[in-house]
């Protein structure tokens, strides 16, 4: 059986105009300035707009452009550094955590975290929502699950939800003792809530970064963040942790 020699398959034509497009970002485009519409941009490159749109995508995957809602397609400034692991453990709501929790819910959990936190899938979990910006710019949203066994302490305040709840939540989490946790990454498209919350529009590219927190031989959380891909970048440091570096090459003037 013959094999197929890489050299002689040609490149997609949308990657073609990827590579096209890319060098004109860097020469004719600032950061924040907004591309021309598809119509003109097939146009001028002589394609068609179904090409058009692959290699914009491709290019948003990547963090050169991005599409906002009511402004169009822009170019993207280089991604920030938002530290997402830490080389010690901590619980979500340390002292030095940067997320700002936003509300709490009791409601049942999606099927698969609740295998995950091995609840019964029909039984209520606290559930707090937090925001994370950086330079006054969206760039994470979580969803922190916590089994009611985790927190039995739990003070009953006025407010069954709410911001308030959130912190009284994290409060309480903080008593257990921390035993280890670890993280998966993956690739996903934003839903209409976390587009919403990230200024992105339903569909766009995320990071998905899910921590389990382990105490006493169980799963006593588990975190649900979701990254704006176009402008973060994850690596894995020496501990396990994971943490978002600014690119300081990439850059389009």
């Amino acid at each position: 059986m013959g094999t197929t020699q890489l050299e002689s398959v040609p490149e997609p034509k949308y990657w073609q105009l990827r590579t096209v497009l890319t060098e004109a970002l860097d020469s004719e485009f600032s950061v924040g300035e907004i591309l021309p519409n598809e119509r003109d941009l097939a146009a001028r490159f002589g394609v068609a707009r179904a090409t058009l749109r692959q290699a914009l995508e491709q290019l948003e995957l990547e963090g050169r452009l991005q599409r906002r809602r009511g402004v169009g397609t822009t170019v993207a400034p280089p991604r920030v550094g938002v530290a997402v692991g830490s080389a010690q453990h901590t619980w979500p709501g340390a002292a030095d955590d940067a997320w700002q929790p936003t509300d709490c819910v009791l409601a049942p959990p999606p099927a698969a975290v609740a295998d995950l936190l091995e609840t019964g899938r029909d039984e209520p979990v606290h559930t707090v929502r937090r925001s994370r910006t950086t330079h006054i710019q969206p760039v994470a949203t979580e969803l922190l699950y916590v089994p009611r066994s985790s927190v039995p302490a739990l003070p009953a305040i006025d407010t069954p939800s709410g911001a308030a709840r959130a912190r009284a939540v994290l409060r309480e989490l903080q008593r257990l003792p921390l035993e280890g946790q670890d993280q998966s990454v993956e690739l996903g498209s934003a839903g209409a809530e976390d587009a919403r919350e990230l200024d992105r529009l339903p569909g766009a590219p995320v990071l998905l970064v899910t921590t389990r927190f382990h105490t006493a031989g169980r799963t006593a959380a588990v975190s649900m963040a979701t990254y704006r891909a176009d402008t973060c970048r994850l690596t894995f440091g020496a501990f396990g942790g994971v943490e978002i570096h600014h690119d300081p090459q990439r850059h389009a003037s």
